[in-house]
């Protein structure tokens, strides 16, 4: 496997770049072309990938994270590298972990290419590996702090009885207005209990 690769981005496509290494110009897939600059020296994460039809195509990433969330995402039946390039493409590593923690189908559905049925094949398959993902520490602090508060508040509801279709719905109406904002735990747990109060 190349675990990383370095070198001076020549080319930007719609959905790659071209990076000479060592007099070789080579064609990487990433999620994101626009976020490179022509000319700029960059070193990325990759993952080689052997398709029957296509042959090899080389995947790269800006961060150890970013890799690690799109091997999760093929590591689903029937999703390949296709697909999780466009979903990184639309959402950031951050976004998407917080809609699978919260197991948000409607945010995750929305994307394009992403209906409804594979949107809830993905929290499915990950929503459990988000937890592990913590654990190993291959998520930066600030991440850390948000993905944790949203499994706290998931164990918190269940501690009161809540069933799992509330605590998925409760979840999905703090994703959808307190993601962005600096909130705190306890503020976001007594959001949710009042949500879910006002549900019959």
């Amino acid at each position: 496997m190349i675990d990383c690769i370095s070198g001076t981005i020549k080319y930007i496509r719609e959905k790659s770049i071209t990076m000479l290494v060592g007099g070789f110009g080579i064609t990487i897939m990433v999620p994101k072309p626009s976020e490179f600059i022509l000319d700029e020296t960059v070193t990325l994460r990759t993952y080689l990938h052997w398709n029957q039809d296509q042959g090899f195509n080389l995947y790269g990433f800006k961060s150890e994270l970013n890799r690690t969330v799109f091997l999760m995402i093929i590591d689903c039946p029937k999703i390949g590298p296709s697909i999780a390039l466009n979903i990184l493409s639309q959402i950031n590593t951050s976004d998407f972990l917080t809609v699978i923690s919260s197991q948000n189908e409607k945010a995750l559905s929305s994307l394009n290419g992403i209906g409804p049925k594979k949107a809830e094949q993905l929290i499915v398959e990950l929503k459990h590996k988000v937890p592990k993902l913590l654990e190993s520490g291959s998520i930066v602090l600030e991440e850390q702090q948000s993905f944790a508060a949203w499994h706290s508040i998931s164990e918190v509801l269940t501690s009161l009885n809540y069933s799992k279709v509330e605590i998925n719905k409760a979840l999905q109406f703090l994703t959808a207005k307190y993601a962005t904002q600096n909130n705190s735990l306890d503020q976001l747990i007594r959001a949710a209990l009042a949500y879910l109060a006002t549900k019959p």
